[in-house]
């Protein structure tokens, strides 16, 4: 179990490495949310929080690998360059062109595989033990949930207090390390946001254990996990409150409403929470939420909203 001192650990391992993103108000949101723009994070996402303070615990020059349909791979890839090491990363056959492109420029080789037919963490294991790297999983290890943890401490200390925190799920990486350091500093809920078709927290917490489900299929490329980690399930089953789940739609007008209003390029997986808070799903005093990254190519973007 991560407590509230290991992300604060986490926080001092990064400051001066991760970007420390500002928080972001709109009135048509409401004045009482405040967004925290992960898309502005190094390589456009939260990942980076949690890839580094956890390549920077092993030894240096460590070689690893990672299995990601891409902000992970970025993630590690950059985290790896800067500390000196090589990355190896297993992306899905259909991954996104950009972040596929962006993790090659970050020096990492590439290893593709088909995530409707074969298992990704099976596949991750073998190829790590096989060339012997060591393995940085995308959300089920105590370091990385204690680094993307202080994406919420950051936006708390910036622009808090608040009574709710949001942010989206997938594996549960973030929603449990900011839930860890969110009950510390206050935060009365927690609500984490899914895609209509890729409800597996929303189903494990309803039946009290991990529930999983096929490869859902949605726009969200970063949030189609089939079930909770190990250890994020153990935190986030007791520390938060609701799973509430968007439609693709819905997601869509999330992104239009950030790029147009809010100047913001926000890939789909990152604007779940904005789609959840405007679709009125989040309510009740302030509400910090997290923007969990924005790496989408320019045609897709445009293919999205058209």
């Amino acid at each position: 179990m991560i407590t509230s001192d290991d992300v604060r650990a986490a926080a001092r391992v990064l400051d001066g490495i991760a970007h420390r993103t500002p928080p972001i108000t709109s009135r048509t949101l409401g004045e009482d949310v405040v967004l925290k723009p992960e898309c502005l994070q190094r390589a456009g996402a939260f990942k980076f929080r949690g890839a580094y303070n956890k390549i920077s615990s092993l030894p240096r020059g460590t070689p690893v690998l990672a299995y990601s349909s891409g902000n992970h791979a970025q993630a590690v890839a950059l985290a790896s360059r800067l500390l000196g090491t090589r990355a190896t990363i297993l992306m899905p056959e259909d991954a996104p062109q950009l972040k596929v492109d962006a993790t090659r420029a970050y020096g990492a080789d590439i290893v593709t595989y088909d995530r409707y037919g074969e298992d990704r963490d099976e596949l991750g294991v073998a190829l790590a033990a096989e060339r012997r790297l060591e393995l940085v999983r995308p959300y089920d290890d105590e370091l990385v949930m204690a680094g993307q943890g202080t994406a919420a401490l950051e936006l708390i200390e910036d622009a808090g207090p608040f009574d709710t925190l949001v942010t989206p799920v997938g594996g549960g990486g973030l929603i449990a390390g900011s839930a860890t350091i969110a009950r510390e500093l206050g935060v009365r809920r927690v609500v984490g946001v899914e895609p209509e078709a890729g409800n597996d927290w929303q189903r494990s917490l309803a039946a009290g254990e991990p529930v999983h489900i096929d490869v859902p299929r949605t726009i969200a490329d970063g949030l189609q996990t089939t079930g909770p980690g190990v250890h994020t399930w153990e935190v986030g089953s007791r520390l938060v409150d609701e799973i509430v789940t968007v439609t693709d739609a819905q997601i869509v007008e999330a992104m239009r409403f950030a790029f147009e209003r809010l100047k913001l390029v926000v890939e789909p997986s990152g604007a779940v929470g904005i789609a959840a808070v405007r679709e009125g799903l989040v309510s009740g005093g302030r509400i910090g939420v997290i923007v969990s990254g924005g790496n989408v190519g320019a045609a897709r973007f445009a293919e999205l909203l058209a």
